[in-house]
This record gives structure tokens, sequence and C-alpha cells, in this order.
């Protein structure tokens, strides 16, 4: 696959009206029949209830033309309320933090994922909603993908869910964990990767298959007297035949507790690797990893900045025939950071 920058397109805060600041943008997808576009924020309902928002967005062979955010949605719980704040939380799954969604190609619904919430005692889930935000169900999650009290095994906390594609037939839906489980190794260092795991479950809820996704280490040390550092798995996308495009996005710490980030898109393919399905820890087992392929540096691209980009969506096609592929950056809601949106046009498949 072969990638040529378009343009970007920042979004400005209140783009989302004055009582739904618009921010924290970790995933997006695109309804061509109806010329929309969907954006989940992860507030975890601080600044408004966890939500995701409409937008229209014109795009042309030679730049972004136009945003227009047209709707702010609330997510409701099964109940019909919205999701609390931490604040008011009682417990159980009621954590929102949302990071992806997609639109389901059988029904049209909205499927989207959140990384839970160990202190409240909500694990990482994956729910279908209509698209006016209601609860319909929820999709299954595999027991492994969850948290463990021991802090020995399982997820690790805002490290779980980030990315949701569905297969190509629109029969199973591809989850991706950012980060390892606590039994398959340490999280990326400076001078190491790490094994993450990518999870294929059916529509009623059977694990068709689990890999080993290999974790590039991560790229940059901490700067002007920052200490933290990180690399991992911020979105997965589909492509027609079958492989993956895996964002990886690392960020690391510059003074005064700023990030600057980078992040490059590979291409990934589960043929020939081993299934994990009932293997506790990867490296025990060995496995042989997804295949994976660099696509594209956004470091190469030359921008004067390449913010926290969550989000990757497949975008309206050009008059050539060309697709184009859409990438979102979550700005935390903080003031050095942006919403940024970057258009790619997909030169060859």
């Amino acid at each position: 696959m072969q990638l040529r920058l378009i343009g970007t397109w920042t979004v400005p805060s209140t783009a989302g009206g004055p009582d739904r600041a618009l921010g924290g943008i970790s995933g997006l997808d695109y309804d061509a029949e109806r010329d929309t576009w969907f954006l989940i924020s992860d507030d975890r309902s601080d600044h408004a209830p966890a939500r995701f928002y409409t937008a229209r967005i014109a795009v042309d062979a030679s730049a972004i033309r136009s945003v227009e955010i047209t709707g702010t949605v609330s997510l409701r719980r099964s109940d019909g309320t919205v999701f609390p704040n931490g604040k008011q939380a009682a417990g159980g799954d009621e954590a929102p933090d949302p990071e992806a969604i997609r639109i389901d190609p059988v029904d049209g619904r909205l499927v989207w994922s959140s990384e839970g919430d160990p202190t409240r005692g909500g694990d990482p889930f994956v729910r279908v909603s209509a698209r006016d935000g209601s609860f319909v169900s929820s999709w299954p999650v595999p027991d492994n993908l969850r948290f463990d009290r021991s802090d020995r095994r399982g997820a690790r906390p805002n490290l779980t869910i980030e990315g949701l594609a569905f297969s190509p037939d629109g029969r199973s839906l591809w989850m991706s964990m950012e980060a390892p489980l606590r039994q398959d190794g340490d999280v990326p260092s400076l001078t190491a990767g790490a094994w993450t795991r990518f999870s294929r479950v059916s529509r009623d809820g059977h694990v068709l298959a689990q890999f080993a996704y290999p974790l590039e280490p991560i790229r940059f040390a901490p700067e002007d007297g920052g200490t933290r550092a990180d690399n991992g798995v911020s979105e997965l996308l589909a492509t027609p035949t079958g492989s993956l495009l895996v964002v990886e996005r690392s960020g690391r710490e510059t003074a005064g507790g700023a990030y600057r980030f980078s992040a490059r898109i590979f291409e990934a393919d589960a043929t020939g690797a081993t299934d994990l399905r009932g293997v506790e820890a990867i490296p025990r087992a060995a496995p042989v990893p997804m295949r994976k392929r660099l696509v594209l540096d956004l470091m190469a691209l030359g921008l004067p900045t390449v913010d926290n980009v969550e989000g990757a969506a497949w975008g309206p096609r050009l008059p050539n025939g060309h697709r184009t592929l859409m990438l979102v950056s979550d700005d935390n809601f903080s003031p050095s950071q942006i919403t940024q949106l970057i258009a790619l046009e997909v030169l060859s498949e």
C-alpha cells in the first residue's frame, strides 16, 4: 500500500458548541451513503457526558476543504441514562473511556469500545449503540482482556482496547490492545519492543482467534526534563484483502509535562501466526507473531506537527477512484495540543 498526503485541518475546540467542548477525539468512521462522519471522544464524562460527534468533511485530491460539526450525541447506558463522571459513578462497568468507533456494515449501528477503569470496578467493554446514542447491546470481550485484582495478569489500566475493525465480510470484529497483558511481558522500552494481543471475535461472542502483534520500541526518549515515554497501538483498520492497518503512536514527555508525538502506520497479516486462544502468557508460548511492514512514517510527511494520532478510517473516494484515509488526533483537552485531521490518498493497495 502506498499513501500520499492530501492535507490537514485543525478542528477548534469550540466546534462542538458552548456546552459540548470538542476534544479527546480517539476514533472516527465514515458513512459513505449519508456522507457523515462519526467522531468519538474519550472524555470520561468530565467535560460533558460521554459522546460522539457527527460531521461533514469536504476533501478532494488537493486539500481538506471544510469541516462542519453537525451534531453532538450522548452515549446512553442500558437504562437510558447518560454515563456519569468519576465522582458520580457507583461502580461496575459505568466507567466510560471511549476509544474506538465503527459503523457495523451489517445493520449500520455504531460499535464502540471503552478502556474501562479498574479503580471503579469497570472492565474494558465493547458496546453497540443506535445512531441516537441509545444502548442496543454489548459485544462480548475475551476474558483475558479484562482487569485482574492480582495485578499479575490481565489488562493494564488505560492500555486496553484502543482499536476496533470489522472483518471485510462483517461477520467478526477485531479488537486490538494498546499494550501487553501483564503476563505477556513488559511494555515497550527504548531498547525493546513488546507483544500485544489482537483478538477476532464473532457476533455470537466466540473468540475466533488471538494473535501476538509485535510492538516497536519507544521511538524517542523524554526531552527537556521529562521522564515518561511510550509506544502503543492506538488504532486498527481492516483492508479489503483481510490485512490490518495498525497505527502505532509514540509519545515522549517534555518540560512541564507536555508531550510530543510521532506515529507510524503498519500493515499486519495474521496468515501463519500462532493462534493464542487458551495460551496464558506469550513469552512461554514463543509464538509466530503477525507479520508487519511499514506503510507510512508520518514524520516523513514534513508536517509542522504530528499530534496524538488515535483514529483512522476509510473516507470518500476521489474522482480518480482512489480511496482516502483519514487520521485524527486526540488533544487530551490540553491547550498545548490540537484536534488534527490528516487526509491521505491511497495510491495503491
